[in-house]
């Protein structure tokens, strides 16, 4: 018989406004000890000296992260001009300064290259893996760390304010594999003058936003208090976007098991018509029970519906 894991089954999401000055897993260990939570894990790092929103999934939950990782996400963030440091941010040590320093003009005119579909590589202090280990870790044992340049997706790009010379603060809103550090790197290099981000703020990812976010230090008054779950959202959360279903008993039985379960067209002629028209293979159902309960995530394939990722809310 395998060891009990230690903690309760606690399932869902918890949106932390992350503090400045604490590594994302960091946050998610105090959150885990708040919960007394088996299992749990975060749906994008953010660097310890931003701050915002840090979606956190507990137990079950856990297997929907790859859903919220994938989401578009928004950042306000500022840039400080005249000066390239080794982490494309403040935290890093400066390798090279400039005198110089851009009009709002000139910012305004080299934004659009840096707008849509853009190339962009990775800072070296990054999660990325090269050869199994962590960039970062590699470029603090001072090893020199080339990561491969990789096309993002920017939507858009905002520039919110000039308080002086120095800096100037964005908004951007971009999808999965941006970073905010490089993009503020390539700017200052496009405008001859340098920089980095002095400052950052995730202020959403997909439905999760920094408004609805509770502070880390509100969630740690709440130590194993019944009081914390009024800050535990479902497990549905994450799945914005990807049709609902109800099923029967019968049916979440089979999904359960792994099993597929035919396509009657009375069950799924109105997601298929929303959503795909008469085409409805390779569309994902998130599938729950008539009472709310989450059973499977599947997929129409050849008339059926074949669950891919099952969840369990046993005791086991």
């Amino acid at each position: 018989m395998g060891r009990r894991k230690k903690g309760d089954r606690i399932h869902g999401w918890v949106v932390v406004d992350k503090p400045q000055g604490i590594t994302s897993t960091q946050v998610v260990a105090k959150v885990r000890r708040v919960f007394n939570a088996q299992k749990a894990g975060h749906a994008g790092t953010l660097d310890p000296m931003a701050t915002g929103v840090l979606a956190i999934a507990l137990g079950e939950a856990t297997k929907t992260v790859p859903y919220a990782m994938d989401a578009e996400k928004t950042y306000r963030f500022t840039a400080k001009w005249g000066e390239a440091t080794d982490s494309d941010d403040a935290e890093g040590a400066v390798t090279a300064t400039s005198d110089r320093r851009p009009s709002r003009a000139e910012i305004e005119a080299a934004m659009p290259q840096f707008i849509g579909l853009v190339s962009q590589t990775p800072p070296a202090y990054s999660a990325i893996k090269v050869d199994g280990a962590r960039a970062y870790d590699l470029a603090r044992e001072g090893e020199a760390v080339e990561l491969d340049a990789r096309n993002v997706l920017i939507r858009s790009v905002a520039l919110v304010e000039i308080p002086d010379s120095d800096h100037a603060v964005f908004e951007m809103h971009c999808g999965k594999g941006t970073y905010v550090r490089a993009w503020v790197r390539d700017m200052g290099l496009a405008l001859g003058c340098l920089g980095h981000v002095s400052a950052l703020r995730r202020t959403r990812v997909g439905s999760f936003n920094v408004e609805a976010a509770t502070p880390l230090e509100t969630l740690e008054g709440f130590m194993h208090s019944p009081a914390a779950f009024e800050h535990l959202r479902p497990l549905s959360t994450a799945l914005d976007g990807i049709p609902a279903l109800a099923i029967t008993g019968p049916d979440a039985v089979r999904l359960r098991s792994g099993n597929p379960i035919l396509i009657r067209p009375n069950m799924f002629a109105r997601i298929a018509e929303s959503h795909l028209g008469d085409d409805h293979q390779g569309l994902t159902v998130f599938c729950s029970t008539g009472e709310g309960e989450p059973v499977a995530l599947a997929e129409f394939a050849a008339g059926e519906l074949r669950p891919f990722r099952v969840f369990n809310f046993g005791n086991g």
